[in-house]
C-alpha cells in the first residue's frame, strides 16, 4: 500500500501551517485535519471559473480570482476566455506557487506563463482596494477561493473580505452588472444574508466536489452587482 508523503511545509501569514502531501500521483494540501484541496477533488473548484463565465455577458473580460491553490480555477478559466481577456490571480504565499512550479509541475502545465496571466503574491483584499481607488482598472468578475468557505478558518484575515464590509468593498471594485463567486466547503445561510445585505443579486449552487454527481456536497455563491 503507498503511503501518503510529506514533500513540504508552509506558514500561510497570520495563519496557520499548510502542508503538501503526496499519494501515488495525487496531491493534497492539508491544514491540520483538513484536507483543503486535492487532484483527485477538483471539480467544484473548476466550476467556480466555468460558472462564473457563463453568468458573464462580456466577450472579453477583466477577472481577478482569489487564491491559486492548486490552480484548477485559474486554468479553467483560461481554457475558455479569448486571448485578450486578462485575469489577475493574488495569491498569498509564494510557497504555493513555488510547489506548483515544482512538484506538481505536471498538473500546472503552462499556465503560469500564459499572457493572460497577470500573478501577483498579495492579498486579494489589496488588488480590490486597488481597484476601488482607482490604482487599476475596476473587474467584471471576483472569483474568491481563499479559505474553505466564509469563515476564514485558514487566515483569520480571511474573515474581513467575507464580512459585508468586505463584500461591499468588492462590489464597488466590479464594473456595472460584475459578478461575485464565492465557493465554500459547506453552507452557510448566515454568508447568503450578507450577500444580500451588501447589495447583491444573490444565486446559492450546489455543487459536487467530482464530476458526474458524485463527492462531497460544496457550494458556490454568485452575487450580481446592479447594473445602475
Amino acid at each position: 500500500m503507498l503511503k501518503r508523503q510529506l514533500l513540504d511545509t508552509v506558514e500561510i501569514p497570520g495563519g496557520e501551517v499548510l502542508e503538501l502531501f503526496q499519494h501515488g500521483r495525487d496531491f493534497m494540501i492539508v491544514l491540520g485535519y483538513n484536507e483543503l484541496m486535492s487532484t483527485r477533488m477538483r471539480f467544484s473548484e473548476e466550476q467556480l471559473a466555468e460558472m462564473t463565465l457563463d453568468r458573464l455577458n462580456k466577450p472579453n473580460p477583466r477577472i481577478l480570482i482569489g487564491g491559486y491553490g492548486m490552480g484548477f480555477t485559474l486554468r479553467a478559466a483560461l481554457a475558455r476566455l479569448p486571448e485578450n481577456a486578462q485575469v489577475v490571480v493574488a495569491e498569498i504565499s509564494e510557497k504555493i506557487i513555488e510547489w506548483a512550479r515544482g512538484p506538481m509541475a505536471e498538473l500546472t502545465g503552462d499556465c503560469l506563463e500564459d499572457p493572460r496571466l497577470d500573478l501577483k503574491i498579495c492579498d486579494v483584499a489589496a488588488l480590490i482596494d486597488d481597484a476601488n481607488d482607482g490604482t487599476c482598472a475596476k473587474f467584471d468578475a471576483i472569483l474568491l477561493d481563499v479559505d474553505n468557505g466564509p469563515d476564514g478558518m485558514v487566515r483569520a484575515d480571511n474573515n474581513r473580505i467575507y464580512s459585508r464590509t468586505g463584500l461591499g468593498k468588492a462590489r464597488d471594485a466590479l464594473v456595472p452588472g460584475g459578478i461575485i463567486s464565492v465557493w465554500s466547503a459547506a453552507r452557510d445561510y448566515g454568508f447568503t444574508k450578507r450577500m444580500k445585505e451588501a447589495g447583491y443579486e444573490v444565486e446559492e449552487v450546489g455543487v459536487r466536489s467530482r464530476p458526474n454527481n458524485k463527492g462531497a456536497h460544496h457550494v458556490i455563491w454568485f452575487g450580481k452587482k446592479r447594473a445602475s
